[in-house]
């Protein structure tokens, strides 16, 4: 049998990805409402007041309001107007509200005697004064992607920064830890006004006339999910496309799975997958390698607090045979449902247990590899190969593959798939 990595590697060469490479671009089709104009849907927090002009108004001091969803890299507009005297900025890559510190990536929305708008915050500052007078609205351009910044206003660049060369200089700089985060608006002095939020977010970059020569085919074409089903005729309302991202919200306790309409006996799936929003604290058990649940002194599992995500993919229509998606210490990758059964061979239970944690922090782009072959099933994740040769005994030799909805906001971008 070949090595198992070698194999692994040779296949992901054909995306030819680097896994910090986002193609940048600003399409105007691809661009999505943060903000309907309307109500604060898909915000959250802040005292912040809807203008009959649809506009987003800030007045109280230290207010702040964030999306529900996180973002990891995109191109976000906005257009922001302040009075006289007033101090607005924009959050990037914030934490949950109760987790923001003094010391997040912010950028600045005024200027002052020592910097201009458009800096960031405590870190670099803009190089030139580009803010129009106050009671104008100015037209506000961020390019977030490969750990660089570039801030547009007005039509000119005022700032382009390295946020990793920024980190070396601030290493205990709390926002600039964070590679993902929600999007937020305050106004720490006067009224600040916000309009035209829009963004489009940027999925990793793959070379898809290598994937296609070596193969595979993609499971999503354009924004239609056409090739798709859901067993509950709502469910895939759930699901959206935008700019090459297939997305779940995390906004339905039903049974929204998304499932291919296409049956597939051998196949390699190739996927990214990012979580899309916040986690739930909670306490789940210690898996050791050979599957089982560590148990303390006392007699009862030992649980570690862990910021709960969970999702899968299920695999030949088969929901125990899911690899799961997760934010727990064992890592992705585990086959849950034949972990927890009683009736496994110690040797299956080993198998079904990821043999490392090799996911990325929680909102960063993951690439997952899933080969199936007979009832024999390898998974690698970010290059590692973490289930090899796990057999599953009760996985049709036929079905379709799904995604599984589980309440928890996720991405997920690049499908390809090759029947072997």
């Amino acid at each position: 049998m070949k090595n198992l990595s070698f194999v692994f590697s040779a296949t992901l060469a054909a995306f030819a990805l680097c896994g910090s490479s986002h193609t940048v671009s600003a399409e105007p089709e691809n661009f999505r409402l943060l903000f309907n104009g309307r109500d604060l849907s898909g915000w959250r927090g802040g005292s912040a007041k809807i203008s009959t002009d649809g506009s987003i108004t800030t007045e109280q001091a230290g207010a702040l309001l964030s999306t529900k969803a996180t973002y990891n890299s995109y191109i976000l507009d906005l257009d922001f107007l302040h009075e006289t005297g007033s101090k607005g900025e924009l959050g990037l890559h914030f934490p949950r509200p109760e987790d923001v510190t003094d010391q997040e990536l912010t950028i600045q929305l005024y200027d002052s005697d020592t910097s201009s708008a458009g800096s960031l915050k405590g870190l670099d500052n803009a190089r030139v004064r580009a803010l129009k007078p106050a009671g104008e609205w100015n037209d506000l351009r961020v390019i977030l992607a490969n750990r660089k910044i570039t801030v547009i206003l007005n039509g000119v660049e005022v700032l382009n920064s390295d946020l990793g060369e920024l980190a070396i200089q601030h290493p205990d700089h709390h926002g600039l830890k964070a590679k993902a985060g929600h999007i937020a608006l305050s106004g720490d002095q006067g009224k600040n006004r916000f309009r035209n939020i829009n963004i489009v977010e940027i999925p990793l970059h793959a070379n898809e006339a290598g994937v296609r020569q070596a193969g595979f085919q993609p499971l999503i074409v354009g924004s239609e999910l056409t090739g798709w089903r859901s067993e509950d005729p709502e469910g895939k309302n759930h699901w959206f496309v935008a700019n090459k991202i297939l997305k779940y919200p995390g906004d339905h306790s039903g049974d929204a799975h998304l499932w291919t309409k296409q049956s597939f006996k051998d196949f390699t799936l190739v996927f990214d997958w990012r979580w899309a929003g916040d986690g739930e604290l909670s306490q789940k058990p210690v898996v050791m390698a050979n599957g089982l649940e560590k148990i303390g002194l006392d007699g009862k599992k030992i649980l570690i607090g862990t910021d709960e995500h969970n999702s899968g993919v299920f695999l030949r229509g088969s929901k125990k045979s899911q690899v799961n998606l997760w934010n727990r210490i064992s890592g992705s990758g585990e086959i849950h449902g034949y972990r927890i059964d009683p009736r496994q061979s110690p040797e299956t239970r080993e198998a079904v247990t990821p043999m490392r944690r090799a996911d990325h922090e929680a909102g960063s782009w993951n690439r997952m590899m899933i080969q199936v072959k007979g009832q024999t099933v390898n998974v690698s994740l970010n290059s590692d190969v973490i289930i090899e040769n796990a057999i599953l005994d009760e996985m049709p030799l036929e079905g379709p593959i799904g995604f599984q909805s589980y309440g928890y906001a996720i991405d997920f971008a690049n499908i390809w798939v090759r029947c072997e």
